[in-house]
C-alpha cells in the first residue's frame, strides 16, 4: 500500500509528536542529573557531576539497588521454570480446561498493578498470616514475570511443531533426553529473551512492590519515590532514575534483537 505525500507528512508529524511526549521527559530527567540546582529548576543554571558522585556513594541507594537485583534475579528464575513448564503443558498436551488455564496464566499481566498488589497483600497478611518480606515481593513479581517467559516459549513451540521431538522418540530417546538434546536447544533464545524481559519488568516494578514489601525492604523504585521530594535529594534521584532507565533498556534491547533475528532466520 502506498501513501500520498500528505498522508506521509501527517503520519510523520504524529509519530514525532508521540515520541516527543514519551521521550522528552526522560531527556529532561537526564539533563537534571547534571544540574547544579538542588530543586531541579529548568533550565539548569549550570552543570556538575557532583550528584553522580553522591548517588554512587549513597548507602541507601546502593542497598536498594542490590535488593532490586536480588528480587529480579530470583523472580526471573521462578518465571523461567514455571513459565516453561506451563507453556510445554499447554502446547504439547490436550486436557479439560486448557483454554481457561491459558487465560489465567496471561491475566496477571493485564490486571492493574494496584489490584494485584491489594489482592496479594490481603492474601499474604490476612489469609496466609505470612509477614511481608523480600520473599513476598519475589512471589508477587513472579505472578506477572511468568507471563513474559510463557509468551516467548509458547510462541516458539508453536513455530517448531512436534516433528523433531517425534523423530527423537522414534529413535529411542526418552522424554528427558529429547528435551535436553532437541527441545531445549531450540528454546534457548526464547528463554533468554523472556528472562531478560522478566528481569526488566521485575527490576522497575513499584506498585505491586509497595503492597508486598515488608519493613526494611526497599527496592530502587521505592527508594526513588521516598526520596524524590526530600530536601537536596531530587538531583540524586534523577541520577538513580537515569541509571534505572539504562539498566532497563539493555535487557529489553537484547531481547528485541534476539526475537527479530530469530524471526529473520525463519
Amino acid at each position: 500500500m502506498r501513501l500520498g505525500r500528505g498522508a506521509r507528512i501527517t503520519l510523520g508529524a504524529i509519530t514525532v509528536l508521540i515520541l516527543g511526549v514519551i521521550y522528552l521527559p526522560l531527556f529532561v530527567v537526564g539533563v537534571n542529573s547534571f544540574s547544579t540546582s538542588q530543586s531541579l529548576s529548568w533550565p539548569p543554571p549550570g552543570f556538575t557531576l557532583e550528584w553522580w558522585g553522591k548517588a554512587f556513594r549513597s548507602a541507601g541507594a546502593l542497598e536498594a539497588l542490590l535488593t532490586s537485583v536480588q528480587v529480579a534475579v530470583v523472580a526471573t528464575a521462578v518465571a523461567l521454570i514455571l513459565g516453561t513448564l506451563i507453556s510445554l503443558a499447554l502446547q504439547r498436551f490436550d486436557f479439560f480446561g486448557k483454554n481457561v488455564v491459558n487465560l489465567l496464566v496471561i491475566l496477571p499481566i493485564a490486571l492493574p498493578g494496584i489490584v494485584t498488589g491489594i489482592a496479594l497483600n490481603n492474601f499474604f497478611r490476612t489469609i496466609m498470616g505470612v509477614p511481608l518480606s523480600i520473599w513476598t515481593v519475589v512471589i508477587a513479581h513472579g505472578t506477572f514475570t511468568i507471563v513474559t517467559v510463557f509468551n516467548n516459549v509458547i510462541a516458539r513451540l508453536r513455530r517448531l511443531g512436534t516433528s523433531y521431538e517425534e523423530a527423537s522418540a522414534d529413535l529411542g530417546a526418552g522424554i528427558w533426553t529429547t528435551f535436553r538434546l532437541v527441545t531445549f536447544p531450540q528454546l534457548r533464545s526464547a528463554l533468554f529473551a523472556g528472562g531478560l524481559l522478566a528481569f526488566a519488568l521485575s527490576f522497575d516494578e513499584i506498585i505491586v512492590t509497595t503492597f508486598t514489601a515488608g519493613q526494611g525492604v526497599t527496592t530502587l523504585p521505592i527508594f526513588i519515590l521516598n526520596n524524590m521530594f526530600r530536601p537536596n535529594q531530587a538531583p540524586i534521584v534523577s541520577v538513580i532514575a537515569v541509571v534505572l532507565v539504562l539498566i532497563s533498556i539493555v535487557p529489553i534491547y537484547i531481547a528485541q534483537r534476539l526475537t527479530s533475528e530469530e524471526g529473520q532466520k525463519r
